[in-house]
């Protein structure tokens, strides 16, 4: 079941011309309202829908006009239904333009490292202060990765490379640009559109801070190299 919410508070910040369009989902009606009212205060977000669970989530973006999807989906893990790893998998598949942050009570980090690899781009945890859900909410939105302070440290003392953040889908193109392919070919080979093949393309980029097409080109033809080499 969703709950839009097309009376939300339009304010605008001045880095944007339009305030960023959030969904909120967690199965507890009480923490969807706190987040909303918080959210709501702050210039340049309006909350448009909710949602309790995944399949809800999912089926309410289906019936949505492209110009009214959100920009941001906040999600929690452990729900009833579609869980947000399985979610955060299916909306980087369907709308990989999609940021997705997971607020979450849990801090284990195999968990992190499974939201991150299917496709959400920062992980707060719900007893973090309010001031970390929102730059959390700016960075995801700039296209970064956030993560809580207590998650952040934890990450640190592991070693973890670049290629470890990036999604299957994500990976199967970067080995297609690095045989050459073309995103019209990309876009054939794993019918998707070449608007998606570019959407992965921009989140590569950010995610192995590569700056411009020669350098992600080169990069992904050494890594393919690499892979061989590794077989």
């Amino acid at each position: 079941m969703t709950y839009p919410h097309d009376e939300a508070p339009a304010l605008t910040a001045p880095a944007r011309s339009a305030p960023a369009r959030v969904l909120l989902i967690d199965d507890h009606a009480l923490v969807r309202d706190g987040m909303r009212m918080h959210l709501s205060q702050q210039p340049g977000l309006e909350v448009v829908g909710e949602a309790d669970d995944g399949e809800a989530a999912l089926a309410w973006l289906a019936n949505l006009d492209e110009s009214r999807r959100p920009e941001l989906v906040i999600t929690d893990i452990g729900m009833r239904g579609m869980g947000g790893i399985t979610l955060a998998g299916a909306l980087h598949e369907h709308y990989p333009e999609l940021a997705v942050l997971i607020v979450s009570m849990h801090d284990n980090l195999e968990y992190v490292r499974q939201a991150v690899r299917a496709g959400a781009r920062g992980y707060v945890l719900k007893d973090a202060p309010a001031d970390e859900l929102l730059a959390a909410i700016q960075a995801v939105l700039a296209g970064r990765v956030f993560y809580s302070a207590r998650i952040a440290r934890g990450m640190a003392a592991q070693t973890v490379g670049p290629l470890d953040a990036l999604t299957p889908r994500e990976r199967e193109i970067l080995n297609a640009i690095g045989r050459g392919l073309a995103n019209k070919e990309i876009a054939a080979q794993l019918g998707v559109s070449v608007r998606t093949v570019e959407t992965h393309r921009l989140n590569l980029k950010r995610k192995l801070a590569i700056d411009g097409r020669a350098g992600l080109v080169k990069y992904a033809v050494q890594q393919l190299g690499t892979d061989a080499e590794g077989n």
